[in-house]
Parts: C-alpha cells; sequence; structure tokens
C-alpha cells in the first residue's frame, strides 16, 4: 500500500526549531509534505486568506519529502498542502511543535490547533504538538517518543469521526516527565490588559498583555497533568454546540409553544 503520506505545517514560520524537530521525527513515519508559513502566525486562530492572492513557493523536493512556503495562514497551509500539494487528504496531519503551551482556552487561539482543527473538518486523522516553551531556543529533546507515540498509534488506529488531538509536552527533561495522560481542557482565560504607548511621533498606540488566570482545580484537566509533569493528551472537536445547555435555551420557548 505503499507509505502513509503525512502533511506537516505549523504556526511559528517555516524555519522555526520546532517545526524542523517535528519534521526530523516524521520522516521515518511516511511521505512527507511540509506547508509552512512564510512568516510567524501565532495567535491567528482560524483565519483564512480571502482579500489577496495565496501564493506557494517550492523549498525542497527529493525522495518522500518536500517543502514549501505559504503566503497564507496555517489553515490557508492545510487546504493548499492537501488539495494542491498532495491532491488528496493526507493520511496523517501534524502541526507543531509549537513554541508555547496551546492547554486550555489557549487552543481557541492558536493557529497550530486551527491548522489540526482545519484538517479534522476535512476528515483527516490531526495533531497538534507543543512545548511549554516560548524561546527561540527551546529543549525539544524531550519531545521525540511522545511524538512518535501518538503519531504511530494514530496512524494504526486512526481518530474518533470528528475529533483530533491537542497534545502538550512539559518543557522539562525527559527523564522528569512521567508519561502521558488523556485529559480535558481546563477552566482557564486570560485577563487581558493594554499597555498605552506613544510612538516616535507622539501617537498612541496599544500592546496587548495579560495574565493566564487557572481556574480549575480539577485533576482530569491538561492544566493539572502538564504541572505535574505528564504530557497532556485532549480529545478536540469542532462541533461549538454547547449540548448541556440544549435544554435550559429550549425551555424559554422562543418559538411560542
Amino acid at each position: 500500500m505503499g507509505k502513509p503520506v503525512i502533511l506537516i505545517t505549523n504556526d511559528d514560520g517555516l524555519n522555526a526549531p520546532g517545526l524542523r524537530k517535528l519534521i526530523n521525527i516524521m520522516r521515518p513515519l511516511g511521505k512527507i509534505y511540509v506547508v509552512g508559513s512564510e512568516r510567524p502566525m501565532s495567535g491567528t486562530g482560524h483565519a483564512i486568506t480571502v482579500r489577496e492572492p495565496l501564493r506557494l513557493t517550492p523549498v525542497a523536493k527529493e525522495d518522500n519529502y518536500e517543502e514549501y512556503f505559504c503566503s497564507g495562514t496555517p489553515v490557508d497551509c492545510v487546504k493548499l498542502g492537501s488539495q494542491i500539494v498532495i491532491g488528496r487528504k493526507p493520511d496523517l496531519l501534524v502541526s507543531g511543535i509549537n513554541h508555547g503551551s496551546n492547554a486550555s482556552v489557549n487552543v481557541v487561539y492558536s493557529g497550530t490547533m486551527a491548522a489540526v482543527i482545519e484538517g479534522c473538518i476535512d476528515g483527516i486523522p490531526s495533531i497538534g504538538y507543543s512545548l511549554l516553551d516560548y524561546s527561540h531556543k527551546a529543549n525539544f529533546s524531550a519531545c521525540d517518543p511522545y511524538v512518535m507515540k501518538i503519531a504511530q498509534t494514530v496512524l494504526e488506529k486512526g481518530l474518533p469521526k470528528g475529533t483530533c488531538l491537542n497534545v502538550n509536552i512539559p518543557a522539562v527533561n525527559g527523564s522528569e516527565i512521567k508519561g502521558m495522560k488523556v485529559c480535558r481542557q481546563a477552566n482557564a482565560r486570560w485577563e487581558e490588559e493594554f499597555d498605552i504607548r506613544k510612538d516616535p511621533a507622539n501617537k498612541e498606540y496599544y500592546w496587548l498583555t495579560g495574565i493566564f488566570k487557572h481556574l480549575d482545580d480539577g485533576k482530569d484537566t491538561d492544566q493539572w497533568a502538564l504541572e505535574n509533569n505528564f504530557v497532556s493528551v485532549v480529545p478536540v472537536h469542532y462541533d461549538l454546540t454547547a449540548h448541556q445547555a440544549l435544554k435550559e435555551i429550549n425551555n424559554w420557548k422562543l418559538n411560542g409553544n
């Protein structure tokens, strides 16, 4: 049946060390196609490019490996990678390894996870990987066995329909990681502020800052797992329906009955 086809992307740019690490881990597993943004796209969420042309630039092509720059967002990378570069749905999509956490509410803002969710929408088994270190010089050495194990398992077993995986790895030495835990997303949020500054022309501008507030004391969450040196694995789906609220909202009798 040949090697599985694997599409790789990220939101930190094509030259990010985390992406290069993910490529090295994935290469033994299949035929690799890399489509990455030409500039960092952190925090872009599920944005797509609709008001300007999208461009693909070949970077490398060899046996079982192709690499491209994309002028658009991580979601654009997935769409172009699948439909134009590969010409069919890949057998696996992996995104990352992100520089910094995508646990808890960060998944909403993440370009890394937006790419994964886009793959999931299209029926592609998809995984996002993040390391809890924002530094460009982050040490990704502890990631290998966990990234490989999860990818191999998904290639073998697939994923439930409409489900993708958000994997976060603590920034500690490999010997300190206690294993992996399948978790739920923790209840947390950003308390944001705007730092008001002035440019050389004395015009005001604003710089977003904030503090991450963990509001969940559960021991079954991604935040708990990471704080206790476990790799967190959260199944994610794109159905945003608040199913637990349907009964209450129906009781409003909005249709007049």
